[in-house]
């Protein structure tokens, strides 16, 4: 099956969109990317959807239909120019809101219209049925690490937010780890720039310690997984603490918020080798996610984390998660289970997935 996975983070740089050779053979599963191109929110599109969260329900049902219909010209648009053909489409759609312990999570980019636009059947709405199930919705890619990456003792993502995986005692576990370039975006956005490329602006900073241990001492950090984070907790839980600090250069605030992640990090890999992932200060450990571009932020995780660290190529760097969508959709339309309860505490494994358009001939 050819599946475009596209996938829109917290960190809102822009749509990733990943054309994927999925294919099942006896259980086993095999995904490799195709073809792969990221499309950079303009500033409309970045405005409209950070302040989604705070607009009326109107606003936020027809954003839903807008954006639907922008991901489905993105998905034919990308079809049409690479002449390639795609059988279906599986999207994450764009976190509005994010609330589990409540029973709730809202991603837009409404599959129906999606579909009809790409031309193309769809799965969409990954998260809701986990989350009915009692998980956290989130992180959803850790079946992807355990079909396609097992043969790494913990599989990092640094996007929005780093998250990880690992397999502990036969169970695939995951959880999110701590705030990553949602913060730092914001932090580069003081300079005029979008992302702090390279981890330049960090590069010229110095730690402030008493930030850090600020930061620390978040109550999240002493939870056990699994657990996840959202938007609405950087607001209420976060942010507050790192303006307590805003007379401090931006440099200084960004190499300090740079150096508490690698230091979650680190807490969380020695946390799973404690729980018998692999004996204390070995293992291996793939990074993906724009992160993995941070030159100081991989220093720090060289320097703090007890394993061996390893960056595979840009295109898995870039497009893990839209590969691992991919394959959720692929294994939905296969009316499998694709999300594991043992990573996102869920009462049971589900198929998770809304299905929008005609599939007649995926299922013959």
């Amino acid at each position: 099956m050819k599946v475009l996975g596209i996938m829109s983070g917290t960190s809102m740089d822009g749509v990733d969109l990943a054309l994927c050779d999925i294919q099942q053979n006896e259980g086993s599963w095999k995904a490799d990317i195709i073809k792969a191109v990221t499309i950079p929110y303009n500033e409309t599109w970045r405005v409209r959807l950070s302040q989604l969260r705070y607009q009326y329900g109107e606003v936020l049902t027809k954003t839903d239909v807008f954006y639907g219909r922008y991901l489905g010209d993105l998905a034919r648009v990308f079809r049409e120019s690479s002449g390639l053909e795609i059988d279906l489409v599986a999207s994450h759609g764009h976190t509005i809101f994010h609330n589990p312990q409540k029973g709730w999570t809202t991603q837009i980019g409404d599959g129906a219209t999606l579909s009809h636009f790409a031309q193309r059947p769809v799965v969409s709405n990954f998260r809701r049925a986990d989350v009915a199930a009692g998980g956290q919705g989130a992180p959803l890619v850790a079946i992807g690490d355990q079909l396609l990456f097992n043969d790494y003792h913990f599989c990092l993502n640094l996007g929005g937010f780093s998250n990880i995986s690992a397999c502990v005692n036969g169970r695939r576990v995951a959880f999110d780890v701590s705030p990553c370039n949602i913060v730092l975006n914001r932090l580069a956005r003081e300079r005029g720039l979008s992302f702090d490329e390279g981890g330049a602006l960090a590069e010229l900073g110095q730690v402030i310690y008493p930030l850090l241990e600020q930061l620390n001492e978040i109550d999240f950090y002493h939870q056990a997984y699994p657990k996840s984070l959202g938007r609405e907790w950087i607001n209420k839980q976060f942010w507050h603490v790192v303006r307590e600090f805003d007379d401090q250069p931006v440099e200084d605030r960004m190499k300090t918020l740079v150096m508490h992640a690698a230091v979650q990090v680190a807490r969380a890999v020695e946390q799973l080798q404690q729980d018998g992932v692999c004996e204390p200060g070995r293992g291996r450990m793939l990074v993906t996610g724009g992160g993995a571009y941070n030159q100081v932020l991989m220093d720090f995780l060289r320097s703090e984390c007890p394993c061996d660290i390893e960056i595979p190529d840009s295109n898995l760097i870039e497009y893990k998660e839209a590969l691992i969508f991919a394959l959720l959709g692929a294994m939905r339309v296969s009316n499998v289970s694709n999300v594991l309860a043992s990573a996102t505490g869920a009462s049971a494994d589900v198929i998770g997935g809304s299905l929008d358009g005609d599939f007649s001939a995926l299922l013959r």
